[in-house]
């Protein structure tokens, strides 16, 4: 392959065209011939730049409003012609076929156009078909051809040709064909996800995923590890849309607690809540009439674990809130909002990350998550499950009165965010103690105990706080163990799926316990 191939001819077609006039002159100054179409040449022609009609070098017009311009061996083999076969210069020599040395191509913006709700019908004319053909031929072709599919790509080959004499070298083709190729490959990834969702094909034949990447990261979970932040999927306030306002830059588990903070959090929308959490489990969650009510509240909840834990709120911060956050070392604090006052006050903790979404996910909007195992990825919907008191199924003796109720449904909602198995202790809006992770349910009833026993010597209290609290596990309790750990904490009513083969012996445990149990017919693993 040849290092420096100079160019002398380029083709331009862009939907993006920020910049475009600056960027033509340079290449004009650089004495290369443009070629253009539709818009792009307007624009061109508009700025007083030479550029030549595409439609002129094919002989045939633009047509079908656009879809049919590009789609032509005249312009297909100045992208695929190769200089150093005698075969394919022949051909172009006998066919006039004019050699084409750089490719600027941005796509139809088809996921702006899903993202901004408009009909099917536009979707489909904002699928892009001769933009992918020509950026995957100059790929193919690209020992001899520089190909770009941003303004940052045009950029580096307009300054390559500065330093090169008009030249590109070959180092910086070949990067630049692998981006086209995985731009294409993210653009074909997004009009197969959007189609298969308004077919309503939950598990198509071929499911393919990409993203762009919105950051590097230092590194994964552990120093040793690669890792990158890439925007993917449908679009949803959080992590990926937020605005980081201040602090050190985000690390993968930073981002991943975030968003399990902040997603926990969308669930509750009537009341403010302050949501804590550490290693992606939630430790300390409460309703408040404020959100610096709500702050107190989980910080009680847990102090223990909150120092260095991940915050967020689903109301604006207000500044007596933030001078609250700034008494503990925390890492990152996400929320819709911050009142100038309050980024004033967080900003004395310069390494605190801020993140603002401007507004909160919809906890009912379905979506996928994806996990990688050995040799391929398990797809599933994101749980969007929820239950109401309609929903609820009374199957003890004891009735749950309105607080109890209320309680069950706040547990049963913390409980769907915490890793398998699960118990969720809840009072008065609050958690009173969390335990995860468990390979049994009755132990993650225990440790929930253990360290609701904890934070009551930690806050100075006379007993636990799951005296009188309510109990949700995230799946059945197998054996009647596990709600008896949960009646000698101190619980007074249950909530939970219900659906084993001895949920009797469990309703007969929770009778003779005088507390009150209700099954919701759903559970809400966390893997």
């Amino acid at each position: 392959m040849p290092d420096l191939v100079p160019v002398k001819r380029a083709l331009i077609s862009l939907s993006d065209k920020e910049g475009l006039e600056d960027r033509a002159r340079r290449l004009v100054a650089l004495g290369v011939e443009i070629l253009s179409t539709g818009g792009t040449l307007r624009a061109l022609n508009k700025a007083g730049i030479d550029a030549r009609d595409v439609s002129d070098v094919t002989g045939f017009p633009e047509m079908m409003d656009g879809r049919l311009k590009t789609l032509h061996p005249l312009v297909h083999g100045g992208l695929l012609g190769r200089r150093d076969l005698d075969a394919d210069r022949a051909s172009m020599t006998e066919y006039h076929i004019p050699e084409i040395d750089l490719l600027f191509v941005n796509l139809y913006p088809f996921e702006a156009t899903v993202a901004s709700g408009e009909p099917f019908e536009a979707c489909v004319e904002n699928i892009d078909i001769g933009g992918p053909a020509m950026l995957r031929a100059a790929a193919k072709n690209h020992p001899f051809v520089a190909v770009c599919v941003d303004n940052a790509d045009a950029d580096a080959v307009l300054d390559a040709m500065d330093e090169h004499h008009g030249s590109t070298p070959l180092a910086l083709r070949q990067s630049l064909a692998a981006k086209a190729y995985a731009r294409t490959a993210a653009y074909d990834a997004a009009v197969s996800s959007w189609f298969a969702n308004e077919l309503g094909e939950l598990s198509p034949r071929f499911r393919c995923f990409g993203g762009a990447r919105l950051s590097g990261l230092r590194y994964g979970e552990n120093p040793h590890q690669n890792a990158a932040f890439y925007a993917a999927g449908p679009a949803r306030p959080g992590v990926a849309t937020a605005r980081v306002v201040q602090g050190k830059a985000l690390s993968y588990n930073n981002l991943a607690d975030a968003d399990a903070a902040f997603e926990l959090a969308a669930e509750f929308t009537d009341e403010p809540i302050c949501v804590i959490v550490k290693h992606a489990n939630p430790c300390g969650v409460a309703l408040g009439k404020t959100v610096g009510d709500a702050w107190d509240r989980a910080l009680t909840a847990d102090p223990i674990s909150a120092f260095g834990g991940i915050v967020a709120f689903n109301r604006e911060i207000d500044a007596e809130t933030a001078d609250a956050l700034t008494s503990l070392f925390l890492e990152v604090i996400i929320a819709p909002a911050a009142s100038e006052a309050a980024l004033d006050i967080l900003g004395q903790k310069q390494n605190l990350r801020v993140m603002l979404t401007g507004e909160m996910p919809d906890p009912d909007q379905p979506s996928w998550t994806a996990k990688t195992v050995a040799g391929g990825l398990l797809v599933q919907e994101r749980d969007c499950g929820r239950v109401g008191i309609d929903a609820l199924k009374t199957v003890s003796s004891v009735q749950p009165d309105d607080m109890a109720l209320r309680d069950m449904l706040f547990a049963w909602t913390v409980c769907k965010h915490v890793k398998s198995n699960a118990i969720v202790y809840a009072k008065d809006g609050m958690t009173t103690g969390i335990g995860m992770g468990q390979t049994s349910r009755v132990e993650a009833a225990r440790l929930a105990a253990r360290k609701a026993e904890e934070i009551a010597a930690e806050n100075g209290w006379d007993q636990a706080a799951t005296i009188g609290s309510a109990c949700a596990s995230d799946a059945f309790f197998p054996f009647a163990d596990g709600l008896l750990a949960a009646v000698e904490a101190g619980a007074t009513s249950v909530i939970q799926p219900g659906g084993s083969v001895r949920d009797d012996d469990v309703i007969k445990a929770a009778d003779e316990a005088g507390v009150a149990m209700v099954f919701t017919g759903m559970r809400h693993f966390r893997h």
